[in-house]
């Protein structure tokens, strides 16, 4: 057995244990058994072991009663609170020091911890407190008396010291102490342990209760600053002595504390051992001090000595971690130098703490949330005007409340600039911000405001912010930023793409991105300043499309189409024009023209060139010549050329042109060929010449007369057919309306004349052309007369023209029409042929 006193700490050591919980666990108890003295502090001392590569996550002391079974975590128990201090560590130590022992403390008492990767390891054997009070207990018969100083638990090998009307009894050191007692003894007697004076035990009587005693229910009394206490005693004093005055004093100064304000008090005399109160109020540092009971009589006094400490103490607030995360837990603890044993109120901002799990002195937060957080201050319940100073509890947590907000409010017009600003509510504030945009995994930018300038319509779309500080992170809502533009440049389509062939059909479609969507789109045609669905300016007919819209429709589609058109899309932010798209018209040739090169008079022997020419988009791939039907060798080109001209090549000459959209064929070009005639002759061709001209000149009275009310003419033109029994007819020389648009005109003998009307089926145009029809009389034995123009002789030695008229010859079997080719009779061109005169 090994007794160790230290300052205020009496504890015996019995014997120690070590318990092993398997390889490499353990714990260590420096001792079994503890017996320590009402008041006075014990360590709880033992140590433990874990492998290596763990970490210990929690300790914990526990007790069992065998009334009351067990209890968990002592720390946090409200009789506890303010007495156990852990003082060890979650390495190896595993000391428990308990201060102001009641006996209420006596119980078995276990440690016990946990790591990571284990359950909480505990062991089956503790430590066994044991806490008791001094008293003496007097045995004996008659005049001879033992005096013994007891304990409920062994104290043996301890110094006792022994007290005789509270003056110390000197050379008495055991715990016994034995003496001769009289009947007219009037001592009392006490006894403490050695090194704690101040645990005394209560004075006793040897005989019965006629003797000087004072006693005093509790020793030391813990007091607030500004409460009120009551401090108690008990006294006797021997029946022979009067008492002349009873009154409590602090110090060495037997001054009546009742003589000042602050101290009241009574007394109750109404049985032997008598009983004084003595009340302090509105308590200050200055009254911490040693309180004493003194009785006076008229021969002298006694005073109750050792008396009663009051110690004055403050009261705060201690936070087992000032700063803690949402979801743990933490204990509050009120606190005083001493033990104050009276209920605690606790507060938070001011106001009373209603919600949460208290225990005397103690508050729990479990689990903490960040309503928690905020100033507290306790207060002894009966005095909750005393509050402890205060102090803050910091809950950290993770960014909430997350939200985003745009400036300007409302619209946002491409050219803008907007700003986005993150607000978080968080602890510690947040630190990072980070800007987010749909679709688009990388942040665009960091800060609480994220501003666009010059906002465009690609910025268009949901942006969120996450926020983030030591705790965590959380990420806003997404918040839809809608840019509102003008039209972009419209786009023009074409359907049915590809070719465009006169008299079908084609849609042009307008498209244009623009936010809010197109409200309208307009149609225009190049070089006119009003819009295309308006009709003005415009010569297409049958047009299906209104005056605005996506879609525009030309039906019947002509050469004139072909130039460019363009819409123009608006909404309430503006109006864009497309870029015009030009109509490639594809059309069969026009009706083609020819002229004869060189003009005038064509010599026999010499070369003529006939040149056609027509409109066609995409231009003529073929030109076909056609003499009187039949088509000619080397006709292949625009121009035809005869060489060494005879008579033989008189006659009716034509040209098709042709491409990939259709042909079309010229009118007839005729001319005169003579190889000799004689005066005769030539005077009877210029009379015939001379009815003639005034043939062309009244037709071509009747044509401007008539030609408002002719009919369109087909492209594919048909001669005029010649009357049954009529011979060939005869064409003049046309060769000049050929190559501009006056009609061609035929001319035969006979005295009747019709107006033929043809349409061109390509243009749409009409094409008046009248054909004047004369008859001759042919003899029998004549099958080709010839009729020419006959002019004098001049008796000049110079070269003088001679005019042949065009002469019709039947023709018992004509060449055979071609398909596609004009019908018109293939009269041949006839060239003037001049003589050298003899």
């Amino acid at each position: 057995m090994e007794l160790r006193t230290t300052g205020s700490v009496f504890v015996v050591f019995l014997c120690s244990v070590a318990v092993v919980l398997g390889q490499d666990w353990r714990v260590t108890y420096t001792f079994q058994r503890v017996c320590a003295l009402r008041g006075s502090s014990v360590d709880l001392s033992c140590s433990y072991t874990y492998p290596r590569g763990l970490t210990v996550t929690t300790t914990e002391w526990y007790k069992w009663k065998s009334d009351q079974g067990y209890t968990y975590n002592i720390q946090d128990q409200p009789e506890y609170a303010g007495r156990v201090q852990y003082r060890g560590d979650k390495d190896r130590d595993c000391t428990l020091t308990i201060t102001d022992l009641r006996e209420s403390d006596s119980a078995s008492y276990y440690f016990r911890f946990k790591t990571y990767y284990s359950e909480w390891m505990h062991v089956s054997k503790g430590i066994s407190l044991s806490v008791t009070a001094l008293q003496v207990t007097v045995t004996g018969l008659y005049r001879y008396k033992t005096l013994t100083c007891s304990s409920t638990c062994t104290l043996t090998g301890s110094s006792y010291i022994w007290y005789q009307n509270n003056q110390h009894l000197q050379g008495e050191t055991r715990n016994q102490y034995s003496k001769n007692v009289y009947s007219d003894d009037v001592n009392s007697y006490s006894c403490a342990v050695a090194g704690h004076e101040d645990l005394r035990s209560p004075a006793v009587c040897v005989s019965g209760q006629n003797c000087w005693s004072v006693n005093y229910p509790t020793r030391r009394v813990c007091v607030l600053r500004g409460s009120s206490v009551d401090i108690s005693s008990t006294y006797t004093h021997p029946s022979d002595h009067k008492i002349t005055k009873t009154f409590w004093f602090k110090g060495e100064l037997f001054s009546d504390l009742k003589d000042y304000h602050e101290y009241t008090g009574h007394e109750n005399s109404e049985s032997k051992v008598k009983h004084n109160t003595l009340r302090v109020t509105g308590l200050r540092e200055t009254d911490s001090a040693e309180y004493k009971f003194r009785m006076e009589t008229r021969g002298g006094g006694y005073s109750g000595s050792p008396g009663v400490q009051l110690t004055f103490t403050d009261i705060k607030v201690e936070i087992e971690q000032r700063s803690v995360t949402e979801g743990d837990k933490v204990s509050l603890t009120c606190k005083t130098k001493c033990s104050v044993s009276l209920n605690t109120s606790w507060f938070r901002n001011g106001k009373l703490v209603t919600n949460r799990k208290t225990q005397q002195k103690l508050l729990y937060l479990d689990p903490v949330s960040s309503e928690d957080a905020g100033r507290y201050s306790c207060a002894v319940t009966e005095h909750q005007h005393l509050r402890s100073p205060e102090e803050t509890l910091n809950v950290t947590y993770k960014p909430r409340n997350v939200s985003v907000s745009v400036s300007p409010s409302g619209e946002v017009v491409e050219g803008s600039s907007v700003t986005l600003t993150c607000s978080s509510d968080a602890n510690p504030p947040v630190q990072t911000y980070t800007w987010y945009k749909e679709n688009i995994t990388s942040s665009t930018s960091s800060g609480q405001s994220y501003t666009i300038t010059n906002i465009s319509s690609e910025d268009s779309g949901q942006y969120w912010c996450r926020t983030q500080n030591d705790v965590g992170d959380h990420t806003s809502h997404g918040v839809l930023i809608n840019v509102l533009y003008a039209p972009r440049k419209p786009s023009v389509s074409v359907s049915p793409s590809g070719e465009v062939v006169e008299g079908s059909s084609v849609t042009l479609t307008c498209s244009s991105d623009a936010n809010p969507p197109v409200q309208t789109y307009t149609w225009y045609k190049e070089n006119i300043t009003s819009s295309k669905s308006s009709g003005q300016n415009y010569t297409i007919t049958n047009i299906s499309s209104e005056d605005s819209g996506q879609n525009y429709t030309i039906t019947k589609i002509s050469s004139e189409d072909s130039v460019g058109y363009y819409c123009q899309a608006k909404n309430q932010q503006g109006r864009t024009n497309s870029s015009s798209v030009v109509l490639n018209v594809h059309y069969a040739p026009r009706k083609p023209s020819v002229s004869v090169s060189p003009s005038g008079e064509v010599v026999e022997g010499s070369s003529v060139t006939l040149t056609c020419s027509s409109d066609a988009n995409p231009p003529v791939q073929t030109y076909t010549w056609y003499k009187e039907n039949i088509i000619l060798s080397k006709s292949s080109g625009q121009s035809y050329t005869i060489s060494n001209i005879r008579s033989e090549d008189s006659g009716g000459y034509y040209c098709q042109a042709g491409n990939t959209v259709g042909d079309a064929n010229s009118s007839v070009v005729m001319n005169t060929l003579v190889t000799g005639i004689s005066t005769a002759q030539a005077a009877a061709a210029g009379t015939t010449v001379s009815v003639l001209l005034s043939v062309i000149l009244l037709s071509a009275c009747l044509l401007c007369r008539k030609k408002k009310t002719l009919k369109p003419y087909s492209a594919s033109r048909q001669p005029a057919s010649n009357k049954q029994g009529e011979s060939g007819p005869v064409y003049d020389n046309i060769s000049a309306f050929a190559l501009n648009p006056v009609p061609a005109v035929q001319t035969h003998t006979h005295t009747d004349t019709h107006t033929d009307t043809h349409t061109d089926t390509h243009t749409g145009q009409q094409d008046d052309v009248i054909y004047t029809t004369v008859d001759f009389t042919r003899s029998k034995t004549q099958d080709v007369p010839l009729y020419s123009t006959i002019q004098s002789v001049q008796p000049q030695n110079q070269e003088e023209d001679v005019q042949y008229a065009a002469v019709q010859f039947n023709r018992p079997n004509p060449a055979p029409r071609v398909t596609g080719q004009t019908t018109e009779d293939p009269s041949g061109l006839y060239s003037t042929v001049t003589r050298a005169r003899t």
